[in-house]
């Protein structure tokens, strides 16, 4: 198998990396042994009978998985393992996507559960979070509803004053993950007689309270999504975690710290599909041949696996960003919303490139690629709604192209820090104002790479047109077109950086950006198909198509690359 494989994509049979400390190494490989302990019939079983995962939850428990990794070193009293570290937060999150997203679910929704505890002032209720994730607890994320959605202007969860400075809580949530279980559900509500934003607060709740009902599973799933409803619930000064524009913020920085996850968790799902499907079909015959014999099956593989890199190089770098962050360096604030929206929506095309190549193989039921096709789509849909983070990318997009600024460099954050300034984000507004490092000094550090040089072409195209005012559109389905285009130049230009700090294979960083080309031009296909677009929209659109440098040579070496996977790993059945 090639160094770039053995690098860049998860292996279970593979020690663990060492740029983690002892304690972390030994919670990530327990988990992955406890995983290949069950089995894959164990896996699959449990998931097509809709089996609850209480079995993974006793297990995290008991290793104090949750509690080691996700308290905050403020809050971790005298454990020298506790701490809130992005860069093994991702490794779990990748590790049980790996295994499906039915496990990395309640880690996922245990995150955002946390978002407005470690950033709350209220000392009670962190100590009491902190003591509940030691026990085992799991949290959740109580923001969502029914008739509203995700929309935290419109809510229907009241708190009434009492009159002693406690209130009484009456409303419900829908599309809460561990809602039927977790002792930690942050709930975000409005208080009764007070308008505007000042009425905004989140506070803890307690599932097994005997005010606090569960409704439903809305999901017919493994993975519980609850509809609960508290009735009467009583609500003490020592709950309240948040009042007023402060509870806003909280739960737009909690999806900036907890959705991150997302595209860790698509990673795993489609490094465990790629490398059940490679093995599949180079070892099937059909007409006389191996599968992979056949042109277009290459082709597809090796597309899926390109893309897969660089999902992994985007996702790794953007956490050297998050780590980094300060109040004077906020970047992280656009990589965010393009990892919820292009890495998912990646892991989609991965998965749909798989599923197409082993075709019925895909549909069997003692099989991982079913599993990974259906979930999968759950990643930009259901936790990462592309529209939303098209449109918070857009926000970004002229400062981004036209108005860099000098930074210093980001390293390489796989240290055993705590990521505090996480917790402590301030308010969820001045996006505009956020600055950027010159994008293009990344691209010219790697012109003589054909189609990075093809793409920048692409990416200049685009810069010209936002510079002379020709991106201006008030029609939103001609802001997300462009949003598509822009998005990609953010993700080349993180796949560049990541590649120059890990010496990436030349011809598989080729490969990635042959696929960006490829994208471009299609997305500029589609925004001249809009009914929106203006002529001279259209006819840019038009000039910014471009063909990939095409190299049936080094396609044919990245094949390699893929072909050495056949039979690298297989699940213990």
């Amino acid at each position: 198998m090639t160094r770039v494989s053995k690098e860049l994509l998860l292996d279970p049979a593979r020690e663990v990396s060492n740029r983690f400390d002892a304690a972390t190494r030994r919670l990530l490989r327990a988990t992955i042994d406890w995983f290949e302990g069950r089995g894959k019939q164990r896996l699959v079983a449990d998931y097509h009978g809709k089996v609850f995962y209480q079995d993974f939850l006793d297990f995290a428990a008991k290793e104090n998985l949750f509690a080691t990794l996700l308290t905050p070193a403020a809050d971790a009293g005298d454990s020298a393992d506790k701490r809130w570290d992005t860069s093994r937060v991702a490794a779990l999150s990748e590790i049980l996507g790996f295994y499906g997203l039915n496990y990395w679910y309640p880690w996922q929704v245990t995150v955002l559960g946390l978002g407005p505890v470690w950033q709350s002032d209220n000392g009670q209720a962190r100590a009491r979070a902190a003591a509940l994730l030691d026990g085992g607890a799991v949290a959740a994320f109580g923001l969502s509803e029914r008739e509203h959605g995700a929309d935290i202007y419109s809510t229907d969860m009241v708190l009434t004053p009492t009159g002693d400075g406690g209130y009484i809580a009456t409303g419900e949530k829908y599309y809460i993950g561990n809602g039927n279980c977790a002792r930690i559900v942050s709930v975000f509500g409005r208080i009764a007689g007070v308008d505007g934003p000042d009425a905004y607060v989140f506070f803890l709740a307690d599932s097994t309270h005997p005010n606090y009902r569960v409704v439903k599973n809305v999901v017919p799933s493994q993975m519980y999504v609850a509809e609960f409803a508290l009735e009467d619930y009583p609500v003490g000064e020592h709950d309240i975690l948040h009042i007023g524009v402060e509870a806003f913020s909280a739960a737009l920085n909690t999806v900036n710290i907890g959705k991150f996850n997302l595209c860790f968790g698509g990673i795993g799902l489609c490094t465990h599909a790629l490398y059940e499907a490679i093995t599949h079909a180079h070892n099937r015959i059909l007409f006389g041949n191996p599968v992979t014999d056949f042109p277009h099956v290459r082709r597809g593989f090796v597309d899926a696996y390109a893309r897969l890199i660089a999902m992994r190089l985007f996702s790794d770098r953007a956490v050297d960003y998050f780590r980094s962050a300060d109040d004077q360096d906020r970047r992280y604030l656009l990589f965010n919303p393009v990892t919820k929206m292009k890495v998912t929506t990646e892991a989609q095309r991965v998965t749909g490139l798989l599923s197409d190549i082993v075709a019925a193989k895909g549909f069997e039921n003692d099989t991982f690629l079913p599993i990974a096709k259906v979930d999968v789509d759950g990643l930009p849909k259901l936790e990462g709604t592309v529209a939303v983070n098209l449109a918070l990318i857009l926000k970004f997009m002229p400062a981004y192209l036209l108005e860099p600024q000098e930074f210093a460099p980001v390293p390489t954050r796989d240290d055993a820090a705590d990521d505090e300034f996480l917790f402590r984000q301030g308010p969820a507004r001045g996006l505009g104002k956020v600055r950027f490092h010159d994008w293009r000094a990344v691209y010219r550090a790697h012109a003589g790479v054909p189609n990075v040089a093809v793409f920048t072409e692409q990416a200049e195209a685009l810069a010209t047109l936002i510079g002379s005012g020709g991106g201006q559109v008030s029609d939103m389905d001609l802001q997300l077109a462009l949003g598509e285009l822009f998005t990609l130049v953010v993700y080349g230009g993180l796949i560049l950086e990541q590649a120059q700090l890990t010496s990436l294979d030349g011809d598989l960083l080729d490969q990635i950006f042959e696929t960006l080309v490829r994208d471009f031009s299609a997305g500029a296909v589609d925004l001249f198909g809009k009914a929106t677009a203006t002529d001279a929209q259209a006819q840019w659109a038009t000039g910014s198509i471009r063909r990939p440098a095409l190299d049936p040579a080094r396609s044919g070496r990245v094949w390699q690359q893929v072909v050495d996977l056949s039979g690298a790993y297989e699940m213990t059945p």
